[in-house]
């Protein structure tokens, strides 16, 4: 391996104990590193990562913090900060089971317990330091979102004896599924767990059998996978998906069970217990994992009122079973979480549209029409006083624990709709990250995004494009739900036309309807990306 010159590397450590930040600062010094900031977390560090172009990030975590380095991992991840092209480094006293499970699910390039020496953190950066100069035209095609560029580079720039063949192999397969080529991405992703047994390579094989409509086959592996790795959750994650997608939804309910058992901090796994267990009729179950996603949203970026939403629905379902105290007790409690959810989240408008929705379908279920009727009445109108009124019939679907028909089921599940406050300036940057994300072939991500952006500036022109085309693709990709997505192309295409566009925005514009006039499954494959550039 090459020897690493860390005097062109910009750095930044981030560590709250001032005596191991010193230490640490002075080791990468020793290692050559002149280009080296050192901070603490506070209000300025998701600034600094966002606007700064470091090359290595080495986050501390310490359990006595009150914004802790996991906390700070999982937003940056989520906000798409952490760049294929970056070292990112979790650093962690922490060794338990729990907190190390949480960190993998944020995908940091290494961990490392501290304390630690010199020798090892030299180590470990040369390693990944290595990794990213052989595969920079790949990280720097991703980022981009050329897809294409990355593929060939990793198909043709490696040889079978070479060092990084096998990782090669890896970034292909999944840069295939990403670019929707399932077929071409099992045959490396096969190729690889037979001569290996990687677990990542049987996880990429597993995902590419999914998108082949083979659940069967991808079950049977990863359950082998399971066994073999018994603490690799995405694993778990996965399977859950293949159960689901074959309709046995007690099985995936148990999966997650596992899953959440193994690795409880994470809010999205949590929720998705809650859902697939409501879905089933556990509802004691459903009922501590959303709880459980309330105590762990109080610092984290997935902090949001669905919980206490469908905690609340719990207590309306486990009213259908009860009579006398015990209904009147589990009404209280139901108007409690409500009362708690209102009082953690006053600004936001859509939760009070939700509530009364909620409200309405309890009435119901008691045979109270009239106080149901004016729920519903109040749902209208504080629907109608939204800048972006919400489709209150998907809503209905969404609070009461019913499958929701949209673009990407998973990217609604965990991910409420909230009001938000007027920023034409955060609007063009969660549209940027769309873009990002759409590009990168992250489709449930970029929606978010996009979606997002209208809701900080619901004139935002080219947030609505960017929908327009989202829902294009995915009419074309999708026979059964074809019609209902050519809707949202429309919707979005009039609204945009409402708006006065600039002349790349016209451009777009008229693509786009000339598109919309042809049968979409003519369309040309894959992603039509350059309509963002």
């Amino acid at each position: 391996m090459a020897k690493i010159d860390y005097s062109d590397k910009q750095v930044l450590l981030i560590e709250s104990s001032g005596n191991m930040r010193s230490t640490i600062f002075y080791m990468l010094r020793s290692l050559g590193v002149v280009n080296l900031k050192a901070i603490t977390i506070n209000d300025r560090v998701l600034s600094e990562i966002a606007e700064v172009d470091y090359d290595v990030i080495l986050l501390g975590h310490n359990v006595s913090d009150s914004v802790t380095g996991i906390q700070l991992l999982e937003e940056c991840r989520y906000r798409g900060y952490i760049k294929p092209s970056a070292c990112w480094v979790f650093m962690s006293s922490d060794a338990s089971q729990e907190v190390v499970l949480h960190a993998i699910d944020s995908h940091p390039d290494d961990l490392i317990m501290k304390p630690f020496s010199v020798d090892e953190l030299k180590h470990r950066l040369d390693n990944i330091l290595y990794r990213k100069s052989v595969f920079q035209p790949v990280d720097e095609a991703i980022e981009i979102g050329d897809l294409p560029s990355a593929i060939n580079f990793c198909k043709h720039n490696f040889a079978p004896y070479d060092l990084e063949y096998d990782e090669a192999q890896l970034i292909l397969a999944r840069l295939l599924i990403q670019f929707r080529r399932p077929a071409e991405a099992a045959s490396v992703a096969e190729k690889q767990y037979w001569k290996s047994h990687n677990k990542e390579a049987g996880l990429l094989w597993a995902e590419a059998l999914l998108a082949l409509k083979k659940p069967k086959k991808a079950k049977a592996l990863l359950q082998e996978l399971i066994e073999e790795y018994p603490l690799f959750i995405a694993s778990y994650d996965l399977l859950v998906r293949a159960h689901e997608s074959s309709g046995d939804l007690e099985k995936a309910r148990e999966v997650m069970a596992e899953a959440t058992q193994k690795s409880p901090m994470g809010i999205p796994r949590q929720m998705e217990l809650g859902r697939l267990a409501t879905q089933t009729q556990k509802l004691d179950l459903a009922g501590g994992a959303y709880k459980k996603s309330i105590v762990l949203g109080r610092r984290s970026c997935h902090r949001s009122a669905e919980p206490y939403l469908r905690l609340a629905n719990v207590k309306r379902l486990e009213m259908k079973h009860s009579a006398g105290l015990v209904t009147n007790e589990l009404q209280g409690e139901f108007e409690k979480v409500l009362a708690q959810a209102n009082q953690a989240f006053p600004n936001d408008k859509a939760l009070q549209v939700r509530s009364a929705l909620l409200k309405s379908e309890l009435y119901q279920q008691q045979g109270d029409i009239e106080q149901a009727s004016k729920c519903t009445r109040d749902a209208q109108r504080l629907n109608d006083e939204l800048e972006q009124p919400l489709d209150l019939d998907r809503e209905l679907l969404s609070v009461t624990g019913d499958a929701v028909p949209i673009l990407e089921e998973e990217s609604v599940r965990s991910e409420p709709v909230t009001a938000r406050t007027h920023d034409p300036e955060m609007s063009l940057k969660v549209n940027r990250l769309g873009v990002k994300h759409y590009l990168s072939g992250k489709m449930p991500q970029a929606l978010k995004y996009f979606g997002l952006a209208t809701e900080y500036d619901a004139s935002n022109a080219g947030a609505l494009l960017n929908l327009a085309q989202l829902f294009l693709e995915s009419a074309r990709d999708s026979r059964e739900k074809r019609q209902e997505r050519l809707k949202m192309v429309e919707r979005y295409l009039a609204l945009a036309s409402r708006l006065p566009l600039e002349d790349v925005e016209k451009d777009k514009q008229s693509q786009l309807k000339r598109y919309l006039g042809h049968d979409p499954a003519l369309l040309p494959q894959g992603s039509l990306g350059n309509l963002l550039r």
